[in-house]
Formats: C-alpha cells, structure tokens, sequence
C-alpha cells in the first residue's frame, strides 16, 4: 500500500502529460485562433501602415535587387524572368541571378534572356553548392541597398516592390531588418495544389499574424518573397549555409540580434506548389528539419538567458512540443493498430467499439479546434477572396498534418547531425510542370 502512495503522485503527473500530449494540437489551433483575432481586432489598427500604402515616385524608389538563387530550373525561370521584367510597378530594380552550377538549360536561357534585358544579370557558380550559398555570394554582386529574395518559380503582385518599401522607408523603420509577403499558391490544376491555399492561409494567414501581434517578431520568413535590408544580413554574417532552410536560420539571426522584422498579409506573392504526395512530403521533410535546426542551435542561448529572450520562449516551448507530439502520435498509432487487431481476433468486440468510439471524440475535438482556425485564415486572409477553398479542408486535416507530423520524426536525426557539424546545403530542384497563367 506505502508502494502504490507513493507512486500515486507520478500516475497524475503522467496523466496531466498524457492529456497533454492527446490535447496539444487542439490547444494549439484555438492559440492560433485567439492570435488572428488580436491581429485582427488590435495589432492591425494601431499599425496603419499594414493598411494604407503610398506609391512612390520613380524619383523617391530606392533601387532593388530583386535576387533569384537558380539550380535547374529550365522549367519556370524564363517565365518568371519575363514577369518580373514586364509586370512589376516600379522602375529602379534589377534582376540578378545566381545560376547554382545548372546542369539543364537554365545557363542557356539566362544567356537569351541577358540579350533581352539590360537589367537582368547571372552570377555563375560552377559547382551546386546550395541556395544560402548562391544567395550569399549574390550580396556581393548585388546593387541594391534592399534585395528581394525571388524563387524561380515565384512571383510577386505588380505592386509588390514599392508596398514592401513602405516598410523600410523613414526613421522608424531604420531598424526593420527583413518584411516577409503573403504567399499563395500558383499552380492550381491537382487537388493537392489546390488544397495547399488553405494551409498557406493557415500557415501564413494564422500563424504570422499571431506571431506579430503577440511578440512582434516572426520566426520564420518566406525564402520563396522576402525583402531584406542589405545592411541588416551582413550584420548577421549573411544566410547559413549547412542549413536545411536559409529562411528560417536568418530570421532568427535577426531577431535574436536586435533586429525588427514584419509579416505584411496585403503584399501577394505566387509561389508554385507540390502537386503529388511524394513532392509534399520531401518539401515538408526540409521545413521541418529546418525548424528543428533552429531549435537546437538556439535553444542553449535562450534557456541560458530566459529573461532577456523571454519572446523566444514561445517558439521553443511550441517547437519542442511538436516534435514530442509527432513522437508520441506515431507511437499511439502503432498501439492502437496493433492493440485493435488484437481485440478483433481474439473476439473482445467491446474494446474495439470502445477504442473507435475514444478515436472519434478525440477526432471530432480536433476536427473542431482546426475548423475555427481554417475558418479565421480564410476569412482575414485576402479580404475572404480564399473562402472557396474551405471545401478542401477535410483533405487538409486528415493528410497534411499527418505529412507534417511524419516529416518531423523522420529529419530529427538528421537535423541533430547538422547541428554537429555533418549538414550540407546542396540542392536538388523538384520536378515541376509548366505554369504560365
């Protein structure tokens, strides 16, 4: 009896953190939900400027580096060359390449095109070496004071360039280090790309708002449109190039040295998407590792000073509960599977109807939590133009956040051997189609 006093204590604690765990994803879609509605309702009237954007004259542009780091992209670089060329609103700018040792036709189109624009200029890196790297080697070739980190396969709305100076110009904005855009899905023609409008609102429209509004920083940029301050990546020592995700590494240099930075939801960009599972799931594997790098490069410094990085807590407390989670789900999983087969044949018909009915609260509450926050990104995200999109929601919930979760388990390991010294930054660039409407 003195035995099972004494354990008592460690059973309620395991409960509490096994109703945490069951719990987490539930609470974390109604946090987010709670986020959008204090962006919605506070951040963003007392930060007029997310609001109202004034054109600036040729004679008041600063002049941008609008940068695309390549690595084969024969499919979509002449089209998204031919865009930024012709279609944006804004007059001092120049397109610089960095060709990251191509082995298709993309050095042979970037030779085409340089006899078409005068603006348009290729740094040629002879041996792949990754996307930090050609981005990096780019700064010193650029001649912009701002540089717009453009994705071959992404492309900015018209009004982009001067709505992202608005950000950086004047005194108040003199420590603004990088302003991330609101992206949305291009490529529109499977149901997988499709159904990525709603995570991209869910992502980008839910999760950065909070971010902003609660801690006014952002954790993760967008590597495929963000413009940064020239000044402010030097300060840093540029992008770091053993990382899965450059993005996401530069925007927490950023802020945990001092820097500002800004999510602006009403500068569009269009970046193309997966549009199979085995695509999804290989992008997903490279976020995740990168959000795990990050967590483990970083997590000594702010432990070892809470109160002065007392924001960052957020993002490793969430952080690390993911990765816990997506251990803890796939493990479940596996008991439940095995734990259902063997009460099916062993004849306890009770304890299956017993674990599908436990499996359907636990679904159902879940279902409901992610409801609110689909619901809140696509009605704030584009002034509701995204509302549509609610339709693949079920697809949503029941496929991505399992990828994302797989995606988690599986670049742990090899994310901790980044971390040890054993990362590589080279690229592969993903099979796509053409896309040109």
């Amino acid at each position: 009896m003195e035995i099972m006093q004494t354990l008592k204590p460690f059973e309620s604690i395991w409960n509490f953190v096994l109703l945490l765990l069951v719990s987490y994803p539930i609470l974390g879609a109604f946090a987010w939900f709670i986020g959008v509605l204090c962006y919605q309702l506070i951040y963003r009237h007392r930060h007029k400027d997310d609001i109202e954007f004034q054109p600036l004259t040729p004679e008041e542009q600063p002049f941008i580096t609008i940068m695309i780091p390549a690595h084969n992209e024969e499919v979509m670089i002449e089209h998204t060359i031919n865009y930024l060329m012709n279609n944006l609103n804004y007059e001092k700018y120049e397109v610089l390449v960095t060709d990251d040792g191509s082995t298709d036709e993309t050095p042979a189109i970037l030779e085409r095109l340089q006899n078409v624009y005068d603006n348009l200029r290729v740094v040629t890196i002879k041996k792949n070496q990754g996307k930090a790297h050609a981005f990096n080697v780019g700064v010193g070739f650029a001649r912009g004071e701002f540089i717009l980190s453009n994705d071959a396969d992404s492309i900015p709305e018209p009004d982009a360039l001067w709505k992202y100076m608005s950000y950086f110009m004047g005194e108040e904005y003199a420590n603004t280090a990088a302003v991330t855009a609101n992206m949305d899905v291009q490529n529109r023609s499977t149901i997988i790309a499709k159904s990525q409008t709603v995570e991209f609102s869910s992502i980008v429209g839910v999760i950065k708002r909070s971010q902003v509004s609660a801690l006014g920083n952002m954790y993760a940029y967008s590597g495929a449109n963000t413009m940064y301050r020239r000044d402010a990546l030097i300060d840093v020592g540029l992008f770091r190039q053993d990382r899965a995700t450059e993005d996401i590494s530069i925007a927490w240099d950023h802020q945990l040295n001092g820097w500002t930075t800004v999510f602006s939801p009403d500068i569009l960009f269009y970046m193309n998407v997966p549009e199979n599972l085995d695509a999804l799931y290989h992008q997903r594997k490279r976020w995740a590792k990168g959000g795990t790098e990050v967590l483990l490069t970083n997590f000594k410094r702010v432990v070892s000073h809470p109160g002065k990085y007392l924001k960052q807590w957020a993002f490793i407390t969430d952080q690390t509960l993911s990765i816990i989670w997506s251990l803890f789900f796939f493990v479940s999983t596996l008991i439940f599977l095995i734990s259902l087969v063997t009460f099916f044949f062993t004849g306890n018909y009770e304890r299956v109807y017993h674990m599908f009915c436990m499996a359907f609260i636990f679904v159902t509450f879940e279902m409901f939590a992610g409801v609110l926050q689909l619901l809140s990104a696509l009605i704030v995200d584009d002034r509701g133009r995204k509302f549509k999109y609610l339709i693949f929601m079920p697809l949503y919930m029941l496929i991505y956040w399992q990828v994302n979760a797989l995606a988690l388990v599986t670049t742990l390991i090899p994310a901790v051997k980044t971390i040890l010294g054993y990362g590589s930054g080279t690229w592969v660039s993903p099979v796509r189609k053409h896309h040109t409407e």
